[in-house]
């Protein structure tokens, strides 16, 4: 990817507009959110998501005609690195904004992108993701969510888990099996559901970290019309796939810019402890930082690309690389590590969930090897 000078007047224009915005009552958001951090003050970041909005900042990937600014996929990028660079709070709107309303633009119907996507441009209606189960997480295809139509809706009984800010979200696109009989693939259907509403009901779980983003939902004769069903009923393996290559597009850019700013942090705590000079420990820092350019490397040369095989490796470079990270970062504070410094903890312990969610390394490689390399699918023991 080459940047025009037009593109860096742009990085001009967003890096202003930022370091104009984030004083007053945003001043001290700096660094607040994100994974393993989504506790952290979720009313005044919404507050900051809905500043973002007014000032045009949403919706930037989206065409113009669906209310967006159609910005090219470098000012994309552009805006997730200086975003990351100026240590501006996490969006609490990135499920509706950069999953679900691509999807809805691609699949939906004209109805639909009129009800859904102004509420999500304007950060007005919250939206999480209903795809794993507790026997279908890395293995999707084996959703056992059932949904029938009754009348004008559909009656949704089943189980979700692993479901991020399901607490605070307004609205869950749900991957249901619509078609009695079905099995793996065949017969799903991609379901809007509210999700406040009888027999919708949200338990957090606690983590290693202590904190609860992830949740168990549970429906139990959750309804929602006949006319929130994305796609044709059937074609909500299509749908989701859709939806999954989304999460791996030009934000991930941004996130490791916050992984550089781990790494720096790091590297600073490594001088000041004098973990520095430890000749086996400096190696380790210095294959951490050629392991980052390395990924960024890679996700610039294939952004776009629409390969899913190069999307899941670009999963397992960075889920391993800020894992290593975190392990990296527990030998170098040595026995401070286990008191104090709650920020290394934090990544330590969340960490371990990386190479988990967002599609398994083992799924990954497995991808990797039937779609790239041609190898024979694995057989179920």
């Amino acid at each position: 990817m080459r940047f025009t000078p037009q593109d860096e007047e742009f990085r001009a224009e967003v890096r202003a507009w930022l370091d104009a915005s984030l004083t007053g009552e945003f001043a001290s958001l700096r660094g607040a959110g994100g994974p393993g951090r989504e506790h952290e003050r979720h009313e005044e970041r919404l507050a900051w998501n809905r500043h973002l909005a007014a000032a045009g900042w949403t919706a930037l990937g989206w065409p113009a005609e669906f209310g967006g600014r159609g910005a090219s996929l470098a000012r994309q990028v552009i805006f997730h690195e200086e975003y990351a660079r100026a240590g501006a709070p996490a969006r609490v709107s990135l499920v509706g904004e950069e999953l679900l309303a691509p999807t809805l633009i691609a699949f939906g119907t004209p109805e639909q992108h009129q009800r859904f996507l102004p509420p999500i441009r304007a950060v007005t209606e919250l939206w999480c993701q209903g795809y794993s189960e507790p026997g279908a997480g890395s293995d999707l295809a084996n959703v056992a969510t059932k949904a029938t139509l009754d009348g004008d809706e559909w009656v949704i009984t089943g189980q979700k888990i692993w479901t991020s800010l399901a607490h605070v979200a307004d609205w869950c696109f749900v991957l249901a099996r619509t078609e009695p009989g079905s099995t793996r693939s065949k017969g799903l259907s991609y379901l809007l559901v509210p999700m406040r509403q009888p027999g919708v009901t949200v338990r957090p779980i606690r983590q290693l970290t202590g904190t609860s983003e992830f949740n168990e939902v549970f429906f139990d004769g959750a309804r929602t019309a006949a006319a929130h069903v994305v796609g044709q009923p059937g074609d909500g393996w299509k749908v989701a796939k859709a939806t999954l290559a989304l999460e791996r597009g030009a934000a991930m850019l941004g996130l490791q810019v916050g992984f550089r700013r781990d790494l720096d942090r790091l590297l600073e705590a490594a001088r000041q402890t004098g973990a520095a000079t430890d000749p086996l420990l400096a190696d380790k820092l210095a294959r951490a930082w050629i392991g980052l350019e390395a990924v960024r490397a890679y996700a610039l040369d294939t952004l776009g690309g629409g390969d899913p095989t190069q999307a899941s490796v670009l999963k397992i470079l960075w889920s391993r690389w800020h894992q290593r990270l975190g392990e990296l970062a527990m030998e170098v504070l040595g026995a401070e590590s286990m008191t104090g410094h709650d920020e290394w903890q934090r990544l330590f312990l969340f960490s371990r969930a990386e190479t988990i969610y967002g599609g398994s390394d083992e799924i990954q490689r497995n991808i990797i090897a039937t779609r790239a390399l041609g190898l024979p699918r694995p057989q179920n023991p």
